[in-house]
């Protein structure tokens, strides 16, 4: 019985954050509550609070767990591919494949919100992007060691631009609902790092 109401429990918990990311994603943190929430999973604001204490709670679990996401996202690319202009491109192909569900990057919209989060959701969101630069970086190393990728400075300074290029461009398509425009801005974006 225990094991039950464990799973189900578990099972409510994710069916929140689902909602809740949904919901940050297409109108930001600030432009949803608790009982938007609990009126599209039929449940009580109370149930809510029984899982998630209170939005900070809820807002810091989301971006641990899309984080996690991405960062498997990222091996799974370490995983299927060698070479640094591929991984480059399917690491844009994420951000694409967001912006095609009409969505955001949940820690690029949260970046939008920064100065109105919670201390611990202001630390997550950095520690998303940092751990995007950290792995670009690598991505962009290998590249120039391999001779297939070029670039001025170093490749922490590359990787920093190639984020904030990508969270940019998704920012701008996304008032006109063209992917194709992300596409294209992202495109440019890395052939002008290929040798």
């Amino acid at each position: 019985m225990a094991a039950t109401r464990t799973r189900r429990q578990g099972n409510t918990a994710e069916r929140i954050l689902d909602v809740a990311e949904r919901l940050v994603q297409s109108r930001g943190f600030n432009g949803f509550s608790y009982a938007n929430v609990a009126a599209e999973l039929d449940i009580t604001t109370a149930s809510l609070h029984d899982h998630f204490p209170g939005k900070a709670e809820l807002g810091e679990a989301l971006i641990v767990r899309y984080a996690t996401r991405f960062a498997g996202a990222l091996e799974q690319i370490d995983g299927a591919l060698t070479d640094a202009p591929g991984k480059l491109d399917a690491y844009a192909g994420l951000y694409a494949d967001v912006l095609r569900g009409k969505r955001m990057c949940l820690c690029g919209i949260l970046a939008a919100e920064y100065e109105t989060l919670p201390e611990p959701m202001r630390e997550a969101v950095v520690r998303f992007f940092d751990d995007n630069v950290a792995w670009l970086t690598g991505v962009l190393a290998e590249g120039r060691a391999a001779g297939t990728l070029s670039f001025e400075g170093s490749a922490g300074e590359a990787a920093e631009s190639i984020l904030s290029a990508l969270e940019g461009a998704m920012l701008v398509a996304r008032p006109y609902g063209d992917l194709a425009r992300f596409q294209s801005a992202a495109a440019r974006l890395l052939s002008a790092l290929a040798t």
